[in-house]
């Protein structure tokens, strides 16, 4: 019976589709963390007025509770009841009857899952990519500065590549969160609309607790190991190369 649920599964239409929808929301949602985390990283590391509260500011989608501040976009991106169409209309931007739904239309409920995810795990990127940016001695980028390097050579090629081992770090934890996660989609969309926004891990809930099959909805959880264990070898491995380097 084991193998026929394995079997089941990889014949379901919805399991492949949300096999898709786990590697776009993984990837893009990670993509949008890592540029964002970089960026807010090389703003926080020198020292400026108010450095301490914005510090603070930016921790609060990590601190807060992932289901409250997944509420709290609901209400943002409602249909009814959103801030964002509100602004657009009065910008005059769109029209009062024709705003966008953000989280009726297939593609713009997953970008608002995927960048409410990212607002979520943008904090706790930011941290570990902010420490290995104060971690790199200032000498090797000033003497690199009198050699002659502009900004952007000494950004790509002495300052990344001596944050590369503290990437693949926030990547890895990244990933790892972000595959395993449902509290968004689960909050925002419930994998709707027609299951555009399902991923693995609400799909195996979907499946087995609200559906009441254990068996089926097991054999898609553990399909999220060999996924996981694959990337996570594959970053360690990147990561052990580059503090070889």
């Amino acid at each position: 019976m084991g193998l026929k649920n394995f079997t089941s599964v990889l014949q379901n239409p919805t399991f492949l589709r949300a096999l898709r929808n786990s590697f776009v929301f993984t990837v893009a949602s990670q993509i949008l963390v890592l540029v964002g985390a970089n960026l807010l990283a090389l703003v926080l590391k020198n020292a400026f007025p108010g450095r301490r509260f914005a510090r603070f500011l930016i921790l609060l989608p990590w601190v807060a509770p992932v289901s409250i501040g997944s509420i709290g976009w609901k209400w943002i991106l409602d249909s009814l009841y959103s801030v964002i169409n509100w602004v657009l209309v009065r910008l005059h931007l769109v029209k009062e009857f024709s705003a966008p739904m953000w989280l009726g239309e297939p593609k713009l409920a997953m970008m608002s899952v995927i960048l409410v995810h990212t607002w979520h795990m943008l904090p706790f990127a930011t941290v570990i990519i902010l420490a290995g940016w104060t971690a790199i001695p200032k000498d090797i980028p000033e003497a690199a500065a009198v050699d002659g390097a502009g900004f952007f050579r000494r950004m790509f090629q002495i300052e990344l590549p001596m944050m590369l081992p503290i990437i693949n770090v926030a990547v890895l934890f990244g990933v790892i969160f972000t595959f395993t996660d449902m509290t968004v989609i689960y909050i925002l969309t419930r994998g709707g609309p027609y299951d555009t926004t399902q991923v693995l891990p609400s799909l195996a809930f979907f499946t087995g607790i609200l559906g009441s099959d254990l068996a089926e909805g097991a054999a898609i959880s553990i399909f999220l190991v060999p996924l996981l264990v694959a990337v996570a070898w594959l970053m360690l491995r990147s990561a052990h190369r580059a503090e070889v380097v």
